[in-house]
């Protein structure tokens, strides 16, 4: 018995073919809020973000931010930070949370440094761990100016 091949090549009307296909569903989704929080301590406002979008696998987090900051009038899109999604089974449905901040100084004020890093507000650490290691055990034995010229001399 042989296997029928599934064409290489992109068809008419397929998945494949059609460009600009993510753009197109992140315009037929809904998004629903639930558990809106509004927290003045922390300058943001919290909210269970609830995404329906069906005949799409998923929406890019750039384009959700989008439709957020047009919903909540938000200037800058860059406030708002979306994080743990979950796609329901089955498809169509994904659920994660949204928080929209003040303003940039207060999401890097409260902000943990790995979102902060997704979000291109901070640079990753140089330099490698084992260096790193090495130079903390070198200060560990020096004390006054010679410590000092070592740390900066890396």
């Amino acid at each position: 018995l042989r296997c029928s091949r599934v064409a290489a090549y992109p068809v008419a009307g397929s998945r494949l073919h059609r460009v600009g296909a993510m753009s197109e569903a992140a315009k037929a989704c809904t998004i629903r809020t639930k558990k809106f929080i509004t927290n003045p301590l922390l300058q943001r406002k919290q909210f269970v973000c609830e995404v329906l979008h069906p005949n799409s696998a998923g929406i890019p987090k750039s384009e959700l931010q989008e439709k957020l900051s047009k919903m909540y009038k938000v200037s800058d899109p860059q406030t708002i930070v979306l994080f743990g999604f979950k796609y329901a089974f089955g498809g169509g449905r994904s659920t994660g949370f949204a928080l929209i901040y003040d303003d940039v100084t207060a999401m890097k004020k409260f902000e943990p440094r790995h979102r902060l890093l997704r979000a291109g507000l901070t640079k990753p650490k140089t330099g490698a761990r084992k260096q790193k290691k090495e130079l903390k055990n070198r200060l560990k034995k020096l004390r006054g100016i010679k410590k000092a010229k070592t740390r900066s001399s890396g």
